[in-house]
């Protein structure tokens, strides 16, 4: 099955069974099930002429949810089902064989999932496919293939999940945000919102999908409220590379919160209408600062920091502020990484010997934790609020959890603090905050939220995000591969991925551990016979884990390259998490076999341009772009190549190495030159903004190609004549 299909199949599913459906449940799938199959004649099988050379299309797709009080308890359940035509062979090998992930977002909670289906030959005879029995499990999927599928053929199929929560006075049930598409074109969409009296509901549609609408309830004492739209003739949608869906394509949002009584009411954590029995479509800059102005108030047992700020003395309160974040960063984070591991790995339980532990587990404890130092501090602050740009600007915001805090610290020098993990740094805003709208709610004397206004979050540029790559490169004396060193250096946002993708803890902990003079778990421990046997468990576990680490960053070159790499080393030089400019620096030994260089005659070609690593590919397809470009923050990549030419060879092509290709959107710069036998070659890839309008679209293509013809060039090591 294509990752199409897979990806198609998956987004369906919103949760996968725990436990066993009970005779009550069965009953209930059993007529929704009826219910389904006997709608089946108001629909035809017929496919419009403008689609009949697609390989498939969706003549329904329909999704019902359902918040519902069946008794005391309240319950969720979603419906999704589909009637695809497959019209060609690729979508009868694709529709053959299902397969979805155990995938359950609700976890133990979960009461029930199913699958049901069945096939309509195109002389109208139905097969409903015993989905019990035939579906295959596995570790983590499952498989139901369906036999003797041929063109023509009508797949219709439902997924079926519900799950009753615990509570029952109040409840917040997690958003839901879809876009109105597929891998194939949907004839008829129909979305359908069933809720009841104490539900409330915050919703709305986006991109030209149809707004809202009320139907009459089906139900015979009449408490039900169905919301919902259709919408018709929605073409396939491919997903081009830069591209945020829910910013173009029809969407919806919403969320649904259970509470009983009005005093549930105002202690639910969620955007909600102040009647059920009003659609909340929208949230105003006024209600943001009524739903937080209680909640971000300053709040926390301060003893820790307030003995580090006593304990050392600073020159500026702007200086005191950048301390104090490093010194929660670890004393309330990395101090704990340890121990986690440890514990996970079963060697001890080391968590006794962390008296008056501090966690934040959510954003808003970490931002009141930090306003109770500032105000403590008398420093004067503001509490930003904004929503990654991929969810649309902050004047859309529906769904409380798209929001996110950054906190602005007005001191001598402006201090802005977003994340809270163990690479964060101050003045490190989110890619996807940076430079994007926000509110920001005033606080009064570093304590009352009193008041709210919009505000523009800071940017960067591309020299603030940059990665510089070093490699020296030796050719093999049979010309049989290459022997490679590299030192890569990497600052801002683009230290970010390599900084989780290829560091571990022990990279960093006990740099921690010194600096601020705390103790590493086996330090805790005061038996000596205890403590032995703990080192000696935990040295075994710390070189597993290092040989993990060289194996993973082996990968990660690799793929980097598209290479086979032999005799790797990786060796940390500095972690980057002082300050954003703080690079991030490693270095990389490896070899690789002949892949790059071909013998032709006396002479080798030599593929010089693959060791700047995969580029974006241009082809006709990628030409033709109808979407605007979203490229996340400004960034630029340097490399720079000394290759030593072997002795007796000279080098012919260089010439085939310069680029120099620059407009307002970015730009690829190359050059190439001899310095007696190395060839050294530079290049720096630039990517200026974050958005692109689809007319810029042709300029990127410029620069973009320029680096995919790059990555192609060759050049000609040529024997000299003896």
């Amino acid at each position: 099955m294509t990752k199409k299909l897979l990806l198609s199949i998956f987004c369906l599913i919103t949760v996968i069974v725990a436990n066993a459906q009970s005779k009550d449940q069965l009953k209930k799938i059993e007529k929704v099930e009826q219910k389904l199959w006997d709608e089946t004649t108001q629909y035809d099988n017929k496919v419009p002429e403008k689609w009949q050379n697609e390989s498939a299309v969706y003549l329904l797709r329909s999704v019902n949810y359902y918040y519902i009080r069946p008794q005391n308890s309240i319950e969720y359940t979603k419906v999704v089902r589909n009637r695809i035509k497959l019209l060609d062979q690729a979508a009868v090998t694709e529709y053959s064989e299902f397969k979805y992930k155990n995938d359950n977002q609700y976890g133990k909670i979960l009461n029930t999932f199913f699958l049901g289906l069945k096939v309509i030959k195109p002389n109208g005879d139905e097969f409903i496919i015993d989905t019990k029995e035939e579906t295959i499990k596995e570790e983590e999927e499952k498989k139901l293939a369906i036999p003797n599928l041929e063109k023509g053929d009508v797949i219709d199929y439902y997924f079926y999940t519900d799950m009753i929560p615990a509570e029952n006075d109040l409840y917040r049930f997690k958003p839901v945000e879809n876009i109105i598409e597929a891998n194939y074109p949907i004839l008829n969409y129909e979305f359908r919102l069933h809720t009841e009296k104490d539900f409330f509901v915050s919703f709305n549609t986006y991109n030209e999908a149809p707004g809202l609408e009320k139907f009459p309830p089906t139900d015979k004492k009449g408490k039900e409220r169905i919301y919902g739209f259709n919408m018709n003739d929605i073409e396939e949608n491919t997903y081009p590379r830069w591209f945020y869906p829910y910013l173009e394509l029809p969407c919806y949002k919403f969320q649904v919160t259970f509470a009983r009584t009005r005093g549930n009411q105002k202690k639910a954590y969620a955007f909600i209408p102040v009647e059920e029995e009003t659609i909340k479509t929208k949230v105003t800059k006024e209600e943001v600062f009524e739903f937080y102005q209680d909640k971000l108030s300053p709040y926390g047992d301060l003893g820790q920091v307030k003995r580090f700020i006593k304990d050392n003395n600073f020159s500026s309160k702007t200086e005191m502020v950048e301390s104090v974040f490093y010194f929660m960063r670890h004393q309330f984070y990395t101090n704990y990484i340890e121990a986690f591991v440890i514990n996970e790995s079963k060697i001890m339980n080391p968590f006794a010997y962390y008296l008056n532990a501090i966690f934040f587990d959510t954003e808003e404890q970490f931002v009141r934790y930090f306003a109770a130092v500032l105000k403590e501090e008398k420093i004067d602050y503001e509490i930003l609020v904004g929503t990654k740009r991929y969810n649309g600007s902050i004047d859309e915001l529906l769904l409380e959890a798209n929001s996110d805090f950054i906190l602005k610290v007005n001191t001598e020098t402006p201090i802005y603090i977003d994340d809270f993990d163990a690479y964060a740094t101050v003045n490190n805003i989110s890619p996807l905050l940076e430079n994007s709208e926000a509110y920001a709610l005033k606080v009064a004397k570093r304590v009352d939220i009193e008041g709210i206004d919009h505000t523009t979050l800071p940017s960067t540029t591309y020299q603030d995000n940059r990665s510089e790559e070093t490699l020296t490169i030796s050719i093999n004396d049979d010309f049989e591969g290459l022997t490679i060193d590299r030192i890569s250096s990497h600052i801002g946002h683009n230290k970010s991925s390599d900084q989780k993708d290829r560091l571990q803890y022990y990279d960093f902990v006990f740099e921690d551990y010194e600096k601020y003079g705390t103790l590493s778990v086996l330090d805790r421990v005061r038996k000596k016979k205890n403590k032995e046997r703990y080192q000696s468990e935990y040295d075994a576990l710390l070189k597993k884990l290092k040989d993990k680490q060289q194996e993973k960053c082996k990968k990660s070159t690799s793929n980097e390259y598209s290479l086979e790499l032999d005799d790797y080393s990786f060796e940390l030089v500095a972690t980057g998490r002082k300050s954003t400019s703080d690079p991030l620096e490693f270095k990389e030994h490896f070899t690789t076999s002949g892949e790059l260089i071909k013998k032709a005659g006396p002479n080798y070609i030599f593929n010089v341009g693959k060791l700047i690593g995969g580029q974006y590919e241009i082809n006709d397809k990628s030409r033709e772009r109808t979407h605007n470009v979203y490229l996340g923050n400004p960034r630029s990549f340097v490399n720079e190549m000394s290759i030593t030419i072997p002795e007796g060879y000279s080098v012919s092509g260089i010439e085939k190495l310069n680029f120099n290709v620059e407009n307002q959107t970015g730009a690829f710069i190359s050059s190439a030159i001899l310095e007696g036998n190395s060839l050294i070659i530079k290049t720096e890839k630039i990517y200026k903004n974050y958005y692109e309008p689809n007319s810029n679209w042709s300029m990127m293509v410029e620069f973009l190609e320029a680096a995919n013809d790059f990555e192609e060039a060759k050049i000609l090591l040529k024997r000299n004549n003896s």
